[in-house]
C-alpha cells in the first residue's frame, strides 16, 4: 500500500511540474508547434532500459535466459526497455553477475555512435558513473586501452564498481583535470567521448531536482566548462581520431555552439554523420552563430518524439593527414615476483598470465596489460586488474578477479541454477551449503561467476565482497 502512494505521489507531482519561466520562453522559441507536445510528455512516466554487457554474454544468449519483459532500444542493439512496474533488474542475480548495466535509454547513444576498433585507445573524460566507459570497455573486448576520467574522486567510486562488475580488466581510472590529461597525451586517443557536465534540461522528467539545478545555473556555467574540456580534449586526439560530443540538455549554447567552438580550435576537425533513427532530429545549423550546415550530422533526442529523455550528440572526426606528434611513454612496471602462496592459486586459473606483468602495491597484487600507458604524476585510482591480497602464508583473490573470469577458468566452480535458494543467500553475504572440495571456489550463477567461498566439509564460508551485498 505504502509503494502505491509513493508511486501515485510521484506520478502527482510529475503532472504538476512547474517549468521556469525563463526555460519555458526559451522552449516555445526552440520547439514552437511542437511544444506543447513537449510539455505533455512531462507528465508521462520515463523509460527504463539494460544494455547487455556483451563482453560476457552475447544479446541472443541473454534473451535465452532473460527473466524480463523486454522490447528492444532501436538506437542501441544491445539495448532494451523494461518495465519497471514489472521488473526489477537491480534486484536480480544476473545484475550482480555483471550481465547487464541499468541506463536510460537516450545515454546508450553516444557510447554506441563511436565507432570502436580492436587496439583502440580509448579515453571516457566524464566518466562516472559508468554507463558509457562498461560499454566502450565492452566493445574493445580486452583489445586495447580504456581511460575512464572523472575529476571526482568520489563519484569515480561507482565507475571503479561497474567496472569490475562488467569483469574489464584493461583500464586505468584517473582523477585529473583536463588540462593535466593533455599534458600527458598529446595526439595518443584513436577515440574519445566527451559526455559534458550539462544543464540537464534533458532530465527534468527523471528528477524534478534538475530543474531547481537549472534555475540555480542556467546555461552560461556549464558552457564555459564545456569550452575548458574541449580545448584541452582536442589535443589529445590523433589525426584519424574520432571523437563524441553529447548532452543531456537542449540548449543551442551547449549543444550547437560548443560543437561550433570545438570546431575553431582546430581546422583538421570536421562532423561526421552517424545512423539516425526514427524520431530522432537532426542538429540546427540555425540555432549556431555559424552558419554550418554540417550541424544537422548531429542528432537532438527529444521525449516527446521518442521512448527516452533529452539527448544531444555529435560525432567529430580528425583528418588523417593533419600534423600529430604524440609524446608519451609506456607503464613503468614496479616488477614483482609473486611468492608461492600466489603461483599456487594462479596455477589453479585457466588463463596465461605473464609474470613480467605483476605489480605490488601496499600487499596488493595488480596485473599491467599491455600498452599501457605512463601515468606517472597523474592522479590514478586503479591501473589493470586488482588479482587480490597477499596475506602471510596466503592469497586472497579479489571480486574483481572473480568478476573477470570465466565459469571454465577455474578449477573448482560451484554453478548453481537462478532459481536456487542459495544465490540470494550468497549474495547476502550468508553461509551456504555446498558439494565440491575443500579449498577456494569460484561461485556461479547459470555459469557466470558472482564471486568467491571458501569450501569445507561442504559448508560454503562467504567471500562475496560486502560493500557489494544484495540488500532486501
Amino acid at each position: 500500500m505504502l509503494r502505491l502512494m509513493l508511486k501515485k505521489a510521484l506520478i502527482y507531482n510529475l503532472s504538476n511540474m512547474e517549468l521556469p519561466k525563463k526555460y519555458e520562453e526559451n522552449m516555445r522559441i526552440l520547439l514552437q508547434e511542437d511544444f506543447d507536445a513537449y510539455e505533455a510528455c512531462l507528465d508521462k512516466p520515463m523509460y527504463h532500459g539494460i544494455r547487455i554487457n556483451t563482453s560476457k554474454i552475447t544479446v541472443e544468449d541473454f534473451l535465452k535466459i532473460n527473466p524480463f519483459k523486454l522490447k528492444r532500444i532501436p538506437w542501441c542493439e544491445n539495448g532494451f526497455y523494461y518495465d519497471e512496474t514489472i521488473d526489477k533488474p537491480s534486484k536480480h542475480p544476473y545484475y550482480y553477475a555483471g550481465l547487464y548495466y541499468i541506463q536510460e535509454p537516450s545515454a546508450m547513444t553516444p557510447a554506441s555512435v563511436l565507432p570502436i576498433e580492436p587496439y583502440d585507445k580509448v579515453l571516457d573524460i566524464c566518466a562516472a558513473p559508468g554507463g558509457k566507459s562498461t560499454e566502450l570497455a565492452a566493445r574493445l573486448d580486452g583489445k586495447g586501452v580504456l581511460i575512464s576520467n572523472d575529476v571526482s574522486a568520489s563519484r569515480a567510486k561507482a565507475l571503479l564498481k561497474n567496472l569490475e562488475v562488467f569483469g574489464i580488466t584493461d583500464y586505468i581510472i584517473t582523477n585529473e583535470n583536463t588540462y593535466k590529461l593533455a599534458e600527458r597525451f598529446n595526439n595518443y586517443f584513436d577515440k574519445i567521448l566527451v559526455d559534458a557536465p550539462c544543464s540537464g534540461e534533458g532530465m527534468f522528467r527523471k528528477s524534478t531536482s534538475m530543474i531547481t539545478a537549472w534555475e540555480n545555473n542556467g546555461n552560461q556555467m556549464f558552457a564555459d566548462m564545456q569550452r575548458n574540456i574541449l580545448s584541452d580534449v582536442v589535443k589529445m586526439l590523433k589525426p584519424g581520431g574520432m571523437m563524441v560530443y553529447s548532452t543531456c540538455t537542449f540548449s543551442p549554447l551547449e549543444n550547437e555552439r560548443s560543437i561550433e567552438y570545438l570546431l575553431s580550435l582546430d581546422e583538421n576537425l570536421e562532423i561526421s554523420g552517424f545512423d539516425k533513427y526514427e524520431g530522432f532530429d537532426d542538429g540546427h545549423a540555425e540555432w549556431g552563430e555559424t552558419g554550418n550546415a554540417d550541424l544537422s550530422k548531429a542528432a537532438r533526442l527529444w521525449p516527446h518524439r521518442i521512448n527516452g529523455e533529452g539527448h544531444f550528440v555529435c560525432l567529430i572526426k580528425k583528418k588523417e593527414n593533419s600534423d600529430g606528434f604524440s609524446s608519451y611513454g609506456l607503464y613503468n612496471i614496479k616488477k614483482a615476483k609473486p611468492d608461492d602462496t600466489v603461483k599456487a592459486f594462479l596455477s589453479r586459473i585457466n588463463k596465461k598470465y605473464d609474470y613480467d606483468r605483476f605489480e605490488i602495491n601496499n600487499d596488493r597484487l595488480y596485473y599491467i596489460p599491455d600498452d599501457f600507458p605512463d601515468t606517472t604524476g597523474l592522479r590514478v585510482m586503479r591501473t589493470g586488474l586488482y588479482m587480490g591480497d597477499i596475506k602471510k602464508n596466503r592469497f586472497e583473490p579479489s571480486q574483481s578477479l572473480a568478476m573477470s573470469l570465466k565459469k571454465n577458468e577455474f578449477d573448482n566452480v560451484i554453478d548453481l541454477d537462478i532459481d536456487d535458494e542459495r544465490v540470494i543467500k550468497y549474495l547476502k553475504c550468508e553461509t551456504i551449503e555446498a558439494e565440491g572440495a575443500d579449498g577456494w571456489a569460484l561461485i556461479c550463477v547459470s555459469s557466470y561467476p558472482l564471486g568467491w567461498g571458501k569450501l569445507k566439509n561442504g559448508i560454503l564460508k562467504n567471500k562475496y565482497l560486502t560493500g557489494w551485498r544484495l540488500m532486501s
